[in-house]
């Protein structure tokens, strides 16, 4: 199951068990309990504290296995084989359960053991999500800590049935004690603030009361990251608050451009900027959406929780969203059909027919990728040709399953009331309508930056972007941006780093020019 390159880097994490460890395993007779049943095997050749230990638990999913401190009861399960993006899910378990200290702060820690109730937990996720790992390990990180806490990964390709009766219709979903408790991408941090409810209060109070920042960076993506990076060297108060820190990186799966690092995946990425820029002294607020900004000698931005905080010098990077078809019936089929990331969602529609909407690079790989699970692809593009690169165009042309249709304007998603059926498009050039029975449907049509907060503050282009000169600076003095929420052309992660930096050396420019008001 596994081979010798990940069985000699596996050996090598097990010789930091602290203590024995016990793999449960309940299978039956399918070749994915026989899959299994080697992987654990592999996994205890590697390691003397690491024993298979046979239990009959008829109320156990098979194929799974549990993973369990020895002479305890078992918190985490694996409902599935979990390679892919999901391996280093299990190794985490492992270590942890083991007793190797999670990487977490003594406050987080103190919070997840503090959870009131009996909390167990479902997720649901495909291996080739990048977004579930951080989810499940999450949640598998408070069933450690946290004794009355419970938690399962479901592999949803492995386990149609369940996925069908629980209506899973994208991934991560996150079930609590049988209930709907979340979808999509959750760190730990929301996970925790969604069932403290008092937290946001606490955190919105802590941060209205921390003394004023030389430099604020509102987001925290390449841009913001690389903007705080320059501004901690500089030596002066820098402080990040972000959504969630990676941005749209997060939702990237492979990047080969970016320069000196020949690939590497979206998340992967975006945890490397955030180890990088904790290396500094910088104050990170994470979950934090900015909703105004107040001009002045220190400039103010407030949040959606109540919170506010104060800066000399504020530096905008705030990405942008995948853009929405804005049809009837997309926003109410968001997550039971609607989705936009195929290589999370994409196994959810095993032989099923889909469409992608879009023919840009974007919408192109996601057809190619999705005509090798699904039953038939359909390609809807706006314009009169698809804008996808000469290379990409020719491998979806050669697929059988793929069907491109141009000069197509969508118009509505139809569906029964649970999930979706379908759409209609419109010919551009007959004005025929015509309707496509579907499963699911992949937008991929763009982005749009993340600047609705900022209308009548700074000044906006007609798309939205936020103007910026040479040195970043916005329309308000003391005010710069940088990154995919700018007017500068080509949205490459790459060019967002640039751009943090840029803006960055502008502010600390702007500081050492003006002289010091009396609030500040």
């Amino acid at each position: 199951m596994l081979d010798d390159n990940m069985k000699a880097q596996l050996q090598g994490y097990l010789g930091r068990l602290a203590g024995p460890i016990e793999l449960v395993p309940t299978l039956d007779a399918t070749p994915a309990s026989a899959e299994l049943s080697q992987l654990l095997s592999d996994i205890a050749s590697l390691s003397d504290l690491v024993t298979v230990v046979e239990v009959d638990d008829p109320a156990a999913p098979a194929p799974s296995f549990a993973v369990r401190a020895r002479g305890t009861e078992a918190r985490i399960r694996f409902a599935g084989i979990p390679m892919g993006h999901e391996f280093t899910s299990l190794v985490l378990a492992l270590l942890q359960v083991g007793g190797y200290p999670p990487k977490v702060t003594p406050e987080l820690v103190a919070q997840i053991a503090a959870l009131p109730g009996d909390l167990v937990f479902e997720t649901f996720i495909s291996l080739s999500c990048q977004n579930c790992p951080d989810v499940v390990q999450a949640l598998n990180l408070m069933a450690v800590i946290n004794s009355r806490i419970r938690h399962t990964m479901v592999d949803g390709a492995l386990y149609q049935d369940e996925v069908s009766r629980r209506q899973v219709m994208a991934v991560p979903s996150v079930f609590l004690n049988g209930a709907p408790f979340g979808q999509g991408r959750m760190g730990l941090e929301e996970i925790i603030a969604k069932l403290d409810t008092g937290a946001a209060a606490r955190e919105a109070a802590a941060m209205s009361g921390k003394a004023p920042y030389d430099v604020l960076v509102v987001g925290g993506g390449p841009a913001g990251a690389a903007a705080a990076i320059y501004a901690a060297r500089k030596g002066i108060r820098t402080g990040v608050a972000a959504e969630r820190f990676g941005g749209q990186v997060l939702d990237t799966l492979g990047i080969e451009n970016f320069i000196s690092v020949t690939e590497t995946q979206g998340p992967k990425l975006a945890a490397a900027l955030e180890q990088h820029v904790r290396s500094y002294d910088v104050d990170i607020m994470n979950l934090q959406r900015a909703e105004a900004l107040v001009p002045g000698d220190l400039i103010e931005v407030r949040f959606r929780d109540g919170g506010s905080v104060k800066a000399r010098s504020v530096v905008l990077a705030t990405g942008a969203r995948w853009r929405e078809m804005n049809v009837p019936g997309e926003a109410e089929y968001r997550n039971r059909g609607v989705a936009y990331c195929p290589h999370c969602d994409g196994p959810l529609f095993k032989g099923k027919p889909v469409a992608v909407i879009g023919g840009g690079n974007s919408g192109v790989e996601a057809a190619i990728d999705l005509a090798g699970i699904v039953s038939h692809v359909t390609l809807i593009e706006f314009d009169t040709a698809l804008r996808a690169d000469a290379v990409l165009t020719r491998k979806l042309h050669s697929l059988p399953n793929v069907t491109v249709i141009t000069g197509a304007l969508t118009t509505e998603v139809t569906g029964d009331g649970e999930r979706v059926t379908g759409l209609l498009y419109k010919d551009r050039s007959s004005g025929a309508s015509h309707a496509v029975p579907l499963a699911g449907i992949f937008v991929q049509i763009g982005l749009v930056p993340n600047t609705d907060w900022l209308k009548g503050t700074v000044k906006l282009s007609p798309r939205g972007e936020i103007e910026v000169d040479a040195r970043g600076q916005t329309s308000v003095p003391g005010v710069f941006a940088a990154g995919d929420c700018t007017t500068v052309p080509f949205k490459q992660i790459v060019i967002a780093v640039g751009e943090g930096a840029k803006a960055a050396l502008g502010a600390f420019d702007h500081l050492i020019r003006m002289p010091v008001s009396a609030a500040a």
